[in-house]
């Protein structure tokens, strides 16, 4: 028997391997999620949607966010994701609106599909946690969950 590689067995690894399996299983949900506008589960269940455009659902505030504090808050570059929100804006799940806060500065915004888009997202979440949840066990579940959110602080 040989011994399997380090490289594929430490943590790191396995937590890359569980967000991809997670994340995957949040958008096939969305993607058949009735309530989710057409044209977005269609792009969803096509997989033109990815876990990229993810981090913008994750992390932009339900009030808006600036272009400079969603990509901090997903730990992206500001380029990289001002390409996220121009495509998510051609999909219509954002917009871009003058910052009230300064006139100067832009704010990227949920549309109303962006509302319903980010509503199957928390219930893809709450479904997927509750897969996991059935799948691990209840115990195991919530020591995975009180290990990550010590570690990820």
């Amino acid at each position: 028997m040989s011994k399997r590689d380090s490289r594929q067995t430490h943590l790191g690894y396995l937590l890359g391997q569980a967000l991809r399996r997670f994340d995957a299983r949040v958008l096939h949900l969305m993607a058949h999620n009735v309530d989710v506008p057409l044209a977005l589960s269609n792009l969803a269940a096509r997989a033109q949607i990815s876990a990229a455009h993810i981090h913008i659902t994750r992390h932009l505030a339900r009030a808006g966010s600036r272009l400079t504090e969603l990509a901090q808050s997903a730990g992206m570059s500001k380029q990289a994701m001002g390409d996220l929100v121009t495509q998510c804006e051609a999909w219509g799940l954002v917009t871009r609106r003058v910052d009230e806060r300064d006139a100067r500065a832009r704010q990227v915004v949920f549309t109303a599909d962006g509302l319903a888009w980010l509503q199957a997202f928390e219930d893809a979440i709450a479904q997927t946690e509750a897969e996991f949840r059935a799948e691990v066990g209840a115990e195991v579940a919530t020591v995975v969950a009180l290990g990550l959110e010590s570690y990820a602080q």
